[in-house]
């Protein structure tokens, strides 16, 4: 008797369910081996789930390595596929596995091609092996080139085309099917991750944080951290997100390319985009998006070496404690003062317990080293302070507080309108639940008669599945309903008049603004500080 192991593939996630091509390749080729009466199925087989034979190297397929492995310790005597293209679709590689396979004494067969093994010394036979792996990887080519197209035209109107939902949204049934008769979905936003990337955009454009610093600051906050995917922030999950224009409401594709196994971003120049944006899909306006994009670009290495770009009014990193560092010029010799430090040390006479203080500098180094500078340190605490009311000054000429309460209010109605829209996405959802339950409900007579999809009992369980997520989608609605009443309930002059009294003006806003902003508004408002003992001379911007 010949020992027998099968051979499974499958190369979609798709294909893992139950009723998907695992059970009935399965199936088949268990028919098969019984079909052969000095056939015996090993207790083995073996399984690769959701693995490209085109796209993956055998260098990379474990599964056919173990295989090789079990055929050199004379293990089993024939390894059974449902077809070719199940051992792989790669012309080269494949004749050579199944030949290495031969020298071992384990022949391959398929179901639909019986024995593909050519003998050592069957030139025709290899060569013919060689022509059909190279048809399937033909095959295989055309059709991934027909799927890119077919994608790239789909993604242009819009549609989103499949995979897992980037962060901020969950997967849901859209009532539509495949072709192939596969259920399909549609994204739909998750309002607590919404509010979380609102303050990652947040952070990167009014912070001018980096992706490193965002996901320090996200960790650190018990909130947020509550809120990661895979329980931690890491600096490639935020650049994705602020990178990602699913967020302003575009659906995109070829954003990422794959070469030799590993995936490289592309520009987005070369992205495939959708022509008008989803407004269902939408967490940021497309305006912010666009200044986030534009902010990162200028700050990235690459950009900032260029002469032109080297007084642009954005910061590399924001950090560090001294806020003036990007725009503090030596008056004396006119170039960048950086970041020093005075330490004090002293000694407790009671105890004999040695003390140390710190105080933040601003310093010229070349006024340490050059004879005829003059000493260029100073103190971190007075500079700001003038500066910062100077500036403080220059804001309320600026922005009167009529300016900040019509902020205020211009926020309030985007909240508003936010709400709004989620509420009738959700009243639609409401309303196809209920057309489910009565479908559901005519279809009881016919349970009761027996020519029905499902039992009595089955249509009962589905009606009361649907019943209690049709009472839940009730209840968010009321919930919703209740935060825009209290929202017009503002929108009155006597409850707005009581607002304005309780909004700060620009001035104060600034003279509390923690040491990272204060360090993003100088770098919008002063193009250049110069600093002497005796003056401090303010250059702003103006635009």
């Amino acid at each position: 008797m010949k020992r027998v192991r099968m051979l499974l593939r499958v190369s979609s996630h798709q294909q893992l369910e139950a009723d998907g091509d695992l059970s009935v390749q399965r199936q088949i080729v268990m028919e098969y081996i019984r079909g052969h009466e000095d056939w015996t199925a090993d207790e083995k087989e073996y399984f690769e789930g959701s693995t490209s034979g085109y796209k993956n190297a055998l260098c990379k397929r474990e599964t056919l390595k173990e295989a090789l492995e079990d055929a050199k310790n004379r293990e089993y005597d024939i390894l059974a596929a449902y077809k070719d293209d199940r051992v792989g679709r790669r012309m080269w590689e494949m004749g050579a596995y199944i030949m290495a396979l031969k020298r071992f004494g384990v022949d391959v067969y398929t179901v639909k091609d019986g024995c593909i093994s050519p003998e050592a010394d069957d030139i025709m036979g290899q060569m013919l092996l060689a022509l059909r792996y190279g048809n399937a990887q033909k095959s295989s080519s055309d059709t991934g080139m027909r799927v890119k197209d077919t994608a790239q035209k789909l993604v242009q109107k819009g549609k989103f085309m499949g995979g897992a939902a980037p962060y901020g949204y969950e997967l849901v049934l859209s009532g539509e099917l495949s072709k192939h008769g596969r259920a399909l979905h549609r994204l739909k936003i998750i309002p607590r991750q919404a509010e979380t990337i609102r303050h990652i955009y947040s952070l990167s454009l009014n912070q001018e944080y980096g992706s490193v610093t965002i996901a320090k600051l996200l960790n650190a906050d018990a909130y947020y951290r509550g809120l990661a995917p895979r329980d931690i922030w890491k600096a490639g999950t935020i650049t994705s997100i602020l990178t990602n224009p699913v967020y302003a409401g575009y659906t995109a594709y070829k954003r990422r390319e794959r070469v030799n196994g590993k995936y490289h971003r592309l520009d987005q120049k070369d992205w495939i985009r959708a022509e008008t944006p989803n407004q269902e899909l939408r967490i940021i306006d497309e305006e912010v998006w666009n200044r986030v994009q534009e902010k990162r670009k200028r700050r990235s290495d690459r950009y900032r070496r260029k002469p032109e770009d080297q007084a642009a009014p954005v910061i590399r990193r924001n950090a560090g404690g001294l806020p003036l560092l990007d725009a503090a010029y030596c008056g004396y010799c006119g170039r960048k003062l950086t970041n020093g430090s005075r330490y004090h040390y002293w000694t407790l006479k009671g105890t004999g317990e040695k003390r140390s203080s710190r105080t933040p500098m601003y310093q010229c180094r070349h006024g340490l080293s050059e004879s005829g500078h003059p000493k260029a340190r100073f103190h971190a605490g007075k500079i700001e302070k003038a500066v910062f009311q100077c500036l403080g000054e220059y804001i309320a000429r600026l922005l009167g507080e009529e300016d900040a309460a019509q902020a205020v209010l211009e926020n309030r109605k985007k909240r508003k309108m936010a709400e709004e829209a989620e509420l009738r996405r959700e009243q639609e959802e409401w309303g196809k639940l209920l057309k489910g339950m009565e479908a559901l409900e005519d279809s009881i007579p016919a349970a009761m008669a027996g020519d029905f999809a499902l039992t009595m009992e089955e249509l009962a369980e589905a009606i009361r599945k649907h019943r209690k997520k049709t009472a839940e989608k009730e209840q968010a609605i009321r919930e919703k309903e209740a935060r825009i009443k209290g929202m017009e309930s503002e929108e009155t002059d006597e409850a707005w008049e009581e607002i304005k009294k309780k909004i700060p003006s620009w001035q104060q806003i600034f003279q509390e603004a923690d040491p990272d902003t204060h360090r993003v508004l100088v770098s919008k408002l002063a193009e250049r500080i110069q600093v002497t003992q005796e003056q401090i001379v303010i250059r702003f911007r103006f635009r």
